[in-house]
């Protein structure tokens, strides 16, 4: 209850105050019989090294050149880059037309030197060694431009070219459009109340039925203005700008709320749970006040269960967000699978 509002019958609207955004909660509708498409699950089981790989160590990628024999973590300039170097060309305008040239770089980072394994089944050290590399090439990519995004698809659904454990980390030289309006709600937050609002937010969420995961320096949360599913928010407790800011016994205990979440994942439809998840820190800029607070967004697609996903589509593309199963709901059930 919100008020005298039920949040567990009826529709109603969510405000995500993260980005000024309205959506849409449909309670029951998950109910509804189900004819869509059903898509089978990949029979194939990795092996711990595949010579056809191109992120496997030792081999060799589309450029022709050979990856290393590494034994942790390895990052490499993407072969193909969304983003590349140079200066930018200033907006050019021409009548309702504009654009503007922008610039970066893309780097690939893999997780892990086996094949078979992700970044939910790596042991716990091998996660904190995630996070470390994480910090260090945020730092350096924010030496040269104001965003660094480090970000990972999994699974097909998702977009992942290839099941080696890998991610991603994109730097530009300009802001994205989600950084533009998490900086402005941030700050706007920070004037009117004079405290961070994930600090605020995560306050108001612990020890409540939106919590996945908690412990004395992170909380993982089914936000209340969530949109897929399942997504969840990962936010720490202290006011931290970025993973570099970490001390060590936070990065330790990220790393064990970062395992919890994904155990819970791949436990909930006894799946390899695919998700696209990414990290919001301050950009490098002017834009980097107090306001802002570092934070992990998981978005996973998938609804009924391993086989059906949610889609945005009809009202979700051309009016706001919609969700039928309530935040509540998705938590209790993360919250169920131990």
């Amino acid at each position: 209850m919100i008020g005298n509002l039920d949040l567990s019958n009826g529709s109603h609207r969510r405000y995500n105050p993260l980005t000024d955004e309205w959506l849409l909660v449909s309670p029951g509708r998950t109910q509804r019989p189900w004819t869509g498409a059903i898509e089978p699950e990949p029979a194939v089981v990795p092996m711990a090294y595949d010579p056809d790989c191109y992120l496997c160590p030792g081999n060799l990628r589309a450029v022709g050149e050979r990856n290393p024999i590494y034994g942790s973590t390895f990052v490499f300039e993407n072969d193909f880059a969304a983003l590349t170097p140079g200066l930018p060309t200033p907006a050019q305008q021409e009548g309702l037309l504009r654009a503007e040239g922008t610039a970066g770089t893309c780097r690939v980072m893999c997780f892990s030197p086996r094949h078979d394994l992700t970044l939910a089944t790596l042991p716990q050290p091998a996660v904190r060694a995630v996070v470390d590399v994480w910090a260090q090439q945020t730092t350096e990519l924010g030496a040269d431009y104001p965003w660094v995004q480090v970000f990972e698809n999994r699974g097909t659904a998702m977009g992942a070219s290839n099941p080696h454990p890998h991610g991603q980390i994109w730097a530009s030289s300009t802001l994205p459009n989600e950084a533009v309006r998490e900086s402005a709600a941030q700050r706007a937050h920070l004037e009117r109340h004079r405290q961070r609002l994930l600090v605020e937010y995560a306050a108001q969420e612990s020890g409540g039925p939106r919590v996945v995961f908690e412990n004395a320096a992170w909380l993982v949360v089914v936000p209340f203005w969530a949109v897929w599913p399942f997504e969840t928010l990962i936010l720490p407790r202290a006011a931290v700008l970025r993973l570099a800011d970490l001390e060590a016994t936070a990065r330790d205990l990220l790393a064990a709320a970062l395992a919890a979440l994904l155990d819970r994942y791949e436990r909930l439809f006894a799946t390899a749970f695919p998700y696209s998840m990414g990290w919001h820190q301050a950009p490098f800029d002017d834009s980097a006040s107090e306001a802002w607070q570092l934070h992990a967004h998981y978005y996973p697609p998938l609804l009924r269960s391993a086989t059906v996903r949610k889609f945005m589509v009809g009202y979700e593309l051309l009016a706001e967000p919609q969700r039928d199963l309530t935040a509540e709901e998705a938590a209790e059930r993360l919250r169920a699978e131990l």
